[in-house]
């Protein structure tokens, strides 16, 4: 079965995008009960409700003392890891901390035109948490991508939580967190380690900042402890959205519409392109690719259940269709020149990836950018992970008396208008003392 078309140019388009714009993709409805009962109970019990939800779910009885991976266990399994995949991530590690590094924001300390001293200080959480899944499929990838920025952003503390079905462990997610500094590591996953992350256990103590992708259940579980402690965002599923024009290869970009489509069911691949005949090469490009790939399965569903191919008369003018879309990944597979114009207009997008020989995947791994990035039309009000989720900016005020009698006056005007009595004393007294 094909994937949704849309026409941008039929009179009936902003019903049928407006209505897939709609569309919900995330799953079961009594999700948020189960967390609710499930976090409770981490709060009441600890390490007991950890214990018992590790045996129910990932099928591994442990006492307490087991729920942490020590250093010898983790270093046996990243041992395991071939030289080639050990080098790669190595490599990706390298770039990721040089790109975040250049992120890193500059206190700010000057003293204005009244003599009163500002300025704001950055400084690091005391302690991260991070969440690796590690169910249907483990990505290394995905403890570089959390806890490289941390350690950039000097974070004392790194809590990485991964679950492991029948007690094992993955080699690579083990030398990930080997080489990007992950501090302690406890084999727990589901919204049981996010509660566990944000109220502490008997053993674990808990962390102020709780990031990384999971399942529903650690969505919905990052959802209801923020306030106790920060989050980075709630992740749904993947989202690409390829901008392509007729001089691409359809395989190419069929491979780029599949490599979101194979993680989830619930994924969504969107084209966008002007020519009618290009639009059905890749479709049937899509077609001959699933026959060879391992997660058909999956991907066939996502593309079927929540993929969409758009038209449009033009490619240059898109810009609109793709900041309602606002995807979490956009490919823009068109020559140099144009893709560059196109991107200074798009204003809601996860990550922008330009030109022909720039896939997503890329960005996934080494391009040292980060893949954890707003899902579900948030990139209209967020951006992905970087070292800013772990730094906290406090602000810097100093006044001298003259500076205080300069500010003074229209301080006490607005505390007055508030009916603000306290407000106002506090500096009137102040200024009175000058005379």
């Amino acid at each position: 079965m094909p994937p949704l078309r849309l026409d941008a140019s039929a009179p009936g388009f902003e019903k049928d995008f407006s209505a897939f714009l709609g569309r919900n993709r995330d799953t079961d409805e009594n999700v948020d009960r189960v967390v609710a009962e499930i976090v409770a109970d981490v709060r009441l019990r600890g390490d007991a409700a950890l214990i018992h939800y590790t045996r129910k779910f990932d099928r591994f009885d442990t006492d307490a003392a087991g729920l942490r991976i020590g250093e010898a266990e983790r270093a046996e399994a990243a041992a395991k890891v071939p030289p080639a995949e050990r080098e790669a991530l190595a490599f990706a590690a390298k770039r990721i901390e040089a790109f975040h590094r250049a992120l890193l924001p500059r206190d700010v300390d000057f003293t204005d035109s009244t003599g009163t001293r500002l300025g704001a200080r950055y400084r690091p959480v005391d302690a991260a948490g991070v969440y690796v899944p590690g169910g249907t499929a483990a990505y290394p990838s995905s403890v570089l991508m959390n806890i490289v920025p941390a350690k950039v952003a000097g974070v004392g503390r790194i809590v990485m939580v991964v679950p492991t079905p029948d007690g094992v462990l993955n080699p690579l997610v083990m030398l990930a967190a080997g080489i990007a500094g992950a501090d302690e590591i406890w084999r727990i996953g589901g919204a049981q380690a996010v509660a566990a992350l944000a109220y502490g256990t008997q053993s674990i103590k808990p962390v102020d900042k709780i990031t990384g992708p999971g399942n529903v259940y650690v969505a919905a579980a990052k959802r209801r402890v923020f306030g106790q402690v920060g989050i980075d965002l709630i992740a749904g599923p993947s989202e690409i959205l390829v901008v392509a024009d007729a001089s691409n290869d359809p395989a190419w970009i069929s491979a780029d519409l599949l490599s979101q489509a194979e993680h989830d069911p619930s994924s969504q691949s969107v084209l966008i392109a002007q020519d009618r005949a290009f639009a059905d090469a890749v479709v049937r490009a899509v077609e001959g690719e699933l026959k060879t790939m391992k997660r058909a399965e999956i991907a066939r569903q996502s593309w079927r259940d929540n993929g969409a191919i758009i038209l449009v008369p033009d490619l240059a003018a898109c810009a609109p269709i793709v900041d309602r879309i606002a995807a979490e990944h956009v490919e823009l597979a068109l020559e140099m020149p144009a893709a560059e114009a196109l991107s200074q207009k798009i204003r809601h997008a996860g990550a922008i990836f330009l030109g022909r020989h720039t896939p997503e995947a890329i960005g996934d791994y080494v391009a040292g950018t980060n893949h954890v990035l707003p899902t579900s039309r948030a990139a209209r009000f967020s951006g992905g992970l970087g070292v800013s989720d772990f730094l906290k900016r406090t602000s810097l005020v100093s006044c001298t008396p003259d500076a205080l009698a300069a500010l003074g006056p229209a301080a006490l005007a607005l505390a007055g208008a508030e009916g603000l009595d306290a407000h106002g004393r506090s500096i009137s007294i102040r200024l009175n003392r000058r005379s």
